[in-house]
């Protein structure tokens, strides 16, 4: 692959292309992972599964023998991998998920006391998501024995938890009046709920679900690093930022940035780029518990990241 071509790739690749995509352009590498993982799901060790996830997601070291291109075109093949291989075992956990529901055969559904309660508790109309009241939530959940149903169910619309009313007003609270800018916002639906509170929010995506979610229009057709530069946001937020991803590197990045809230999974392999998480200085990570416990449903594992910007330090300010 020449110097053009690579740097083409690499653009193309921070787009976040949907997982088809990725394998029709890199047949050979979607072959490798599938080998590995097949391979480690037929000895049916869990820590071996995770093992393999943190280390394709190392870059290959360089050879002191080689050049330049050969390991630029290493260090590719492994970024491939790696989202292929987070994104493979994130269908894997769910296709688990599915299956302990009991079906083995048919169309996965709820019956119609299930799916009444879960339809009037956490859906406006069809699948429009509303802001869920607690009160009811945990008044009634109780009674639905079909719970792990739900998110193989939603997931593939790009659904990947429900935000209770609490939980939007809380995060409203800490916004509070700053420039907000919300990053792979889905079919909107945060954001919606945010501005129902008053906050001042720009939604932006890459549109790369568009086979599975309908974005509304003022869900903007922006990529992370665009949005950033263009809108200066003091608050950052993402909900579900896809495995390994690269642009939220450039929420850290942005110099305006006080605050990036980020609702993920207690599993931190299903979400985000830790790598970044860690190696950043500039932010305080907190695992907010108290909001935490406000994303639904419970069984899901849900968790809200909070970085907040570290004060400048003396020698700075002087």
């Amino acid at each position: 692959m020449n110097r053009d071509a690579h740097a083409k790739t690499l653009e193309w690749l921070k787009t976040n292309p949907a997982m088809d995509e990725l394998c029709a352009k890199f047949p050979d590498d979607w072959a490798a992972v599938q080998q590995d993982i097949s391979a480690i799901v037929e000895r049916g060790v869990a820590e071996e599964l995770k093992a393999y996830l943190e280390r394709i997601s190392k870059p290959p070291v360089k050879q002191a023998s080689g050049n330049r291109q050969q390991h630029q075109e290493a260090a590719l093949s492994q970024f491939v991998r790696s989202r292929m291989a987070h994104e493979s075992v994130k269908k894997l956990c769910l296709s688990v998920l599915a299956a302990d529901t009991g079906v083995k055969d048919g169309k996965l559904r709820f019956n119609l006391f299930n799916g009444f309660v879960a339809q009037r508790l956490l859906f406006a109309r069809g699948l429009e998501r509303k802001p869920v009241s607690l009160f009811w939530f945990r008044l009634f959940w109780p009674l639905v024995w079909q719970k792990k149903r739900l998110m193989p169910l939603v997931q593939p619309k790009g659904i990947f938890c429900f935000y209770s009313r609490p939980l939007i007003e809380a995060l409203a609270a800490m916004i509070a009046g700053r420039r907000c800018l919300e990053i792979g916002a889905g079919d909107g639906t945060l954001a919606r709920f945010l501005k129902g509170q008053g906050v001042q929010l720009t939604a932006t995506d890459n549109h790369g679900w568009g086979n599975a979610v309908a974005y509304p229009d003022w869900v903007l057709k922006l990529d992370a690093r665009e949005a950033l530069k263009k809108y200066a946001p003091e608050v950052v937020i993402c909900s579900w930022p896809p495995a390994q991803n690269e642009f939220e590197r450039d929420v850290f990045n942005t110099p305006g940035v006080q605050l990036y809230i980020v609702i993920g999974s207690r599993h931190q392999f299903a979400f985000g780029n830790w790598k970044e998480y860690t190696r950043q200085s500039a932010f305080d990570l907190v695992e907010d518990n108290a909001l935490s416990a406000l994303v639904l449903p419970p069984e899901l594992e849900s968790v809200v990241y909070v970085f907040r910007r570290k004060p400048p330090t003396s020698k700075a300010l002087g």
